[in-house]
């Protein structure tokens, strides 16, 4: 186990870099190169990790109010710049996909306290479970009237990260043992099967992710990158978009 536990190097903050990177290297084929199919195979490899690090930082995140508006505020700004300057397209981002996963999540996490909790009664407990399921419902009808980025099972891929999430849930001793790495990555191993059956082609790819994602230490790092990928994305897209109009 120790020897196990040595070969986890990959910290939070450098599985944030690693998915910035890949997702660079994505955007580069797509937007640049897209005759160069190598580049988009290696760029599936990101949103699995970027998936996990939500996951993750939902996890341990203090001021859950804060850290989805600040999310879903700078998704809807790029938003606004997505429709005026690519003549009025509605498709939604990766941005808002993740918004919607981390209200998921959070949902999940109030049914799972709830459906632990000895002093909340059979009502308190249906409708917590209700609250989760209609907002999945939800997450799935507005993938059928908007193009949001992976769809519904991409929203859905970090809240298979969170299944096994039991972090200040009352829960009993056989489920927190299962809150560990390998079964956290594992279920979401188990949601990346319908998102690459949905896309098919090369996004199967995106499956050498697991791996990587088992070389987590569970540390945050020393660097402090709370808003960097809020900060990357966007500023990423404008530069490559200002490289293919120059192009």
């Amino acid at each position: 186990m120790k020897g196990l536990q040595k070969a986890r190097f990959l910290n939070a903050n450098a599985l944030k870099f690693l998915a910035a990177a890949l997702m660079l290297v994505d955007h580069i084929g797509y937007m640049l190169f897209p005759q160069v199919l190598f580049l988009r195979i290696v760029g599936r490899l990101s949103m699995p990790l970027f998936a996990f690090a939500l996951s993750e930082g939902c996890r341990y995140t203090k001021n859950k109010t804060k850290h989805f508006c600040l999310l879903f505020a700078l998704a809807l700004l790029c938003q606004i710049v997505y429709y005026f300057f690519d003549d009025g397209n509605l498709y939604m981002s990766i941005l808002i996909t993740f918004s919607l996963s981390v209200l998921t999540i959070y949902a999940l996490q109030f049914c799972k306290k709830t459906l632990f909790d000895e002093q909340a009664d059979g009502l308190d407990k249906g409708l917590s479970v209700a609250l989760f399921l209609a907002l999945a419902f939800c997450d799935f009808a507005l993938c059928q009237i908007l193009f949001i980025d992976y769809g519904f099972w991409g929203i859905m891929l970090p809240v298979f990260a969170s299944v096994f999430d039991f972090r200040g849930i009352p829960a009993p001793t056989l489920l927190q043992k299962l809150d560990c790495l390998p079964a956290r990555v594992f279920t979401l191993s188990i949601g990346l099967i319908p998102l690459a059956f949905s896309f098919g082609g090369i996004e199967f790819y995106a499956f050498l992710s697991i791996p990587i994602l088992l070389l987590y230490n569970g540390e945050k790092g020393k660097w402090k990158t709370k808003y960097f990928f809020y900060i990357f994305y966007p500023l990423h897209l404008a530069l490559l978009q200002g490289i293919a109009m120059l192009l």
